[in-house]
C-alpha cells in the first residue's frame, strides 16, 4: 500500500535533488538557531572540560562547509580567507575571544550562507547539479559533494547541543 507523497519503500519524500538540499538546509538552520538560542558570545568560547572545539568554532567550522556549497553553486562565498583559516579543519582552537567571530556575527552568517544557498538553489536546475567535478576520490555529481557537506554538518549538529548544553549548566 503506498502512501501520500512517499515514493519508494527507502521512504524518501517525492522531491527532486533540489528542493531535496534545499529541505535539508532550510531544517539544519533552524536546528541550529533553536539549539543556540540565548547563547553569548562568551558562552561561545567556552571550553568543555576535554580535548574538543567550543561552539563558536563548530558554527565558524558549518559555516566553512557552506561556503563550500555556495561555492559548488556559482555563489559568492560569504568569508574571505583570513575568515576561513580561523574555522577550517586544523585550524588552532579558540581559546578566547582574540582569534574569533563574534557569535552575534556567526549567527547573522549561518543566516545570510542560508539565503545564499537557497538563492543559488532556486537558480539550479537538476542537470546543473548533475555536473561532475573532479575531487580527490574522483569526479562526483555537485549534488553529491553537497549531500557529503550536509552530512558533515549534520555530524556536527550533534557537537552544537553538547556544547550548548555545557554553556547553559556554566550559568550557574
Amino acid at each position: 500500500m503506498a502512501v501520500l507523497g512517499w515514493n519508494d519503500s527507502a521512504g524518501r519524500l517525492d522531491m527532486n535533488k533540489v528542493d531535496e538540499i534545499k529541505r535539508d538546509y532550510e531544517w539544519n538552520t533552524r536546528l541550529i538557531k533553536r539549539l543556540t538560542e540565548g547563547i553569548s558570545h562568551e558562552e561561545s568560547i567556552l571550553q568543555l572540560p576535554f580535548p574538543t572545539n567550543c561552539l563558536n568554532w563548530i558554527l565558524g567550522h558549518i559555516l566553512v562547509g557552506r561556503d563550500t556549497t555556495i561555492e559548488l553553486l556559482g555563489g559568492e562565498p560569504l568569508w574571505a580567507e583570513d575568515v576561513l583559516s580561523l574555522y577550517r579543519s586544523g585550524s588552532e582552537p579558540i581559546r578566547d575571544d582574540s582569534h574569533s567571530r563574534r557569535w552575534d556575527v556567526l549567527i547573522k552568517d549561518l543566516e545570510e550562507s542560508q539565503d545564499r544557498i537557497i538563492k543559488a538553489l532556486d537558480m539550479s536546475s537538476e542537470e546543473d547539479i548533475d555536473v561532475l567535478v573532479e575531487t580527490e576520490q574522483g569526479s562526483k555529481p555537485i549534488w553529491q559533494l553537497m549531500k557529503g557537506l550536509h552530512w558533515h554538518e549534520t555530524y556536527h549538529l550533534g557537537q552544537i547541543e553538547i556544547t550548548n548544553q555545557y554553556a547553559q549548566t556554566m550559568r550557574g
